[in-house]
């Protein structure tokens, strides 16, 4: 069929999001799952007494997935109600069953209980791919974790650290979201069957008064459904804090996606690690050696969408009028969708750029090489005062020997001579080669290897081991 170029497409449906998140949100899993909600709802409405029977249970069972979406669009026109649309296109396939679809219920028996399928299942796949991208940062973690590199604070040379160690603070920040993403996903409940305004008014008629039958009417549906159970009360709809919630790991991962691009893209400014770059790929239209950290980039751009959409649901949930309003519904439908497949799209990238991360660990030493006589001086210092030298002496001495390296360097351009100076000063009394060996980088890293190792070996492997059959091949990007 050939593409209809006049009308707009999102980028996530083309460009970025993969197709299992795509499906979640796709009209076919929608309206399916509406169909298996009728009916779980007919199945427990027959199981506790009402005169319905198997064979109108097997006749909606035999048109669960086939949906009739023309006679649904003709008749929407016409009443200006997707639900009630779809209840007369599924009663024109369901003859039999047509007068006991959606018995009792209102719309958001179908409406609310998908978007908490949705937002779960959509959450399953947001958790795979968590896993996997923790996976590949350990592994390179521990590829890593004895080579030296300089660390910064304010982004000015700060003490060494490893490049193993670095990575685990961007597993760390993701450990943390798969923990909230975890707690939400698991306390999600289906809204259940409570009626116009979450009083279950149509149910206790339906059941002659029986509280009990209301009461295990939730039960039986969220069962059938795959959850344990329903929210226990509610207006016509759950509560919208239920979408700020999930969004709100949503944004906590764009939050550490963000981060660890930022670091990326400085590093590759460095030169001492890069993400990805294919043999035929362009980094710039106008400047062929150009190797742009794009990847990293667009992973950046999305999670400012993603971060600025929590705005949206938490607006939403402040601004419901009692039992609901309709003012969440046009919102919803863009704000929640769009952050799952941001995210998805974050975290095909996040895989792809940590399956690839090239690493340079010359370049890494000559920018430490070229901070160590600072940051040595203190040990050189300690050592001369062993030898019986003045601690304070020693000290103004070095503070007026850094403040000629850093000039010579800064100024003049040239290498770092503060190694040279010491030397050659005979208030120290050290040897060139004596001080030389005090500029291993190793001597400078504090517990960082060992660190990396405690923190993987007793923290993420256990995760990881438990979550091992969700770990599979490096992710895709379209491009």
């Amino acid at each position: 069929m050939e593409k209809n170029r006049d009308i707009y497409v999102s980028p996530f449906s083309g460009r970025y999001a993969g197709k299992d998140m795509l499906y979640v949100f796709s009209e076919n899993f929608k309206f399916r799952t509406w169909r298996k909600l009728w009916i779980a709802l007919a199945e427990s409405e027959r199981e506790l007494g009402l005169p319905i029977t198997e064979e109108q249970i097997a006749e909606l069972k035999a048109h669960a997935e086939d949906i009739n979406y023309e006679d649904a669009e003709a008749r929407e026109k016409v009443v200006r109600h997707d639900v009630m649309s779809h209840v007369y296109a599924y009663g024109l396939q369901c003859p039999k069953a047509a007068g006991i679809i959606h018995l009792g219920a209102t719309s958001a028996f179908v409406g609310d209980n998908t978007d908490i399928i949705q937002m779960k299942e959509a959450l399953n796949l947001v958790h795979r791919s968590l896993i996997n991208v923790i996976s590949e940062l350990t592994a390179f973690a521990l590829k890593y974790k004895d080579v030296p590199t300089l660390a910064f604070t304010h982004f000015q040379p700060a003490q060494p650290t490893t490049i193993g160690k670095r990575a685990t603070l961007w597993i760390q920040d993701l450990m943390m979201d798969l923990s909230d993403l975890e707690y939400v996903r698991d306390s999600l409940r289906l809204l259940g069957s409570k009626g116009t305004t979450g009083t279950q008014a149509s149910f206790l008629e339906l059941f002659d008064g029986d509280h009990g039958k209301c009461r295990e009417i939730d039960r039986r549906v969220a069962r059938k459904l795959g959850f344990d159970s329903c929210y226990d009360v509610s207006g016509q709809t759950y509560s919208r804090k239920v979408d700020f919630r999930v969004l709100s790991v949503l944004s906590g991962i764009a939050q550490s996606a963000h981060k660890f691009s930022n670091d990326i893209r400085l590093l590759q400014n460095l030169k001492q690690i890069e993400e990805p770059f294919e043999k035929t790929q362009i980094g710039s239209s106008a400047m062929a050696y150009k190797r742009n950290p794009m990847r990293s980039e667009r992973m950046a751009s999305l999670a400012n969408y993603v971060m600025s959409d929590l705005m949206n649901p938490a607006i939403t949930a402040a601004t419901q009028w009692f039992e609901r309003t309709l003012d969440d519904s046009a919102n919803k439908r863009i704000s929640v969708p769009e952050a799952f497949l941001a995210v998805d799209s974050i975290l095909r990238l996040y895989s792809n750029v940590a399956d690839g991360l090239v690493v340079y660990p010359k370049v890494c030493e000559k920018y430490l090489r070229a901070e160590l006589p600072f940051m040595a001086t203190e040990n050189i210092m300690m050592d001369c005062v062993k030898r019986g030298g003045n601690r304070q002496e020693l000290h103004e001495r070095i503070r007026e020997l850094s403040m000629q390296a850093g000039k010579r360097v800064k100024e003049e351009g040239l290498d770092n001579n503060l190694l040279d100076l010491i030397a050659a000063d005979p208030l120290f009394g050290l040897k060139r080669e004596e001080a030389e060996k005090l500029l291993d980088p190793s001597l400078y890293v504090g517990r960082a290897p060992r660190q990396t190792e405690d923190y993987i070996h007793d923290v993420v492997e256990p995760k990881l081991s438990a979550y091992g059959q969700e770990i599979g091949s490096a992710a895709e990007i379209s491009l």
